[in-house]
């Protein structure tokens, strides 16, 4: 009776321990500060595009697609695509972002802007991301020498379709630095 109980003893002490743990080396990052937004190809008015924003985020374990807090937007050249100035155009965007046990992260990241005006042009951003994070196991990371690589789309509004002429629509790639005018494409 008494190798009976110790035997139910271990199967329940191995059935507790092995179901419903959380893995104990996961490392949380945040990122947050400027990064300035350089469209590579287009032509015309499409190729001047280059912006800056300021955005934070922190990854949660598991989360895909966390929304962007985006605190500050701002075009260098605008064009006809869309208007300067304060409150011409509409900003959204995610991230999802994953940081390994040697510091290094990498996601994606998603990034709209939508003008207000100009007949409602679409810009959107879509790339992954790199970095390097100073978090354990133990303590939220902060997100440094962060790049993002990927592709845009342009949309033209429906009163603007000489924003992306030949066609209402263009494409090409860009690069995203975090808080310097420029970065190396890992």
């Amino acid at each position: 009776m008494k190798k009976i109980a110790i035997l139910i003893l271990v199967a329940l002490e191995i059935a507790v321990c092995g179901c419903g743990t959380t893995p104990q080396n996961t490392i949380t990052t945040t990122t947050n500060g400027n990064w300035e937004v350089q469209i590579l190809g287009g032509t015309g008015p499409t190729s001047q595009l280059n912006f800056v924003t300021s955005f934070s985020v922190t990854d949660t374990t598991g989360i895909a697609n966390e929304p962007l807090s985006i605190t500050g937007f701002g075009f260098f050249n605008a064009g006809p695509c869309f208007v300067l100035g304060a409150d011409q155009e509409s900003e959204s965007g995610t991230a999802t972002l994953s940081t390994n046990s040697a510091g290094q992260v990498t996601g994606t990241l998603n990034f709209v802007v939508t003008s207000n005006s100009s007949g409602g042009s679409v810009l959107a951003l879509t790339g992954n991301l790199t970095g390097t994070s100073n978090g354990t196991t133990t303590t939220t990371g902060t997100l440094s020498n962060g790049v993002v690589v990927g592709n845009w789309t342009l949309t033209s509004g429906a009163n603007n379709a000489s924003c992306t002429t030949p066609a209402n629509s263009a494409s090409a790639t860009f690069l995203m630095c975090q808080n310097a005018a420029t970065c190396t494409v890992p």
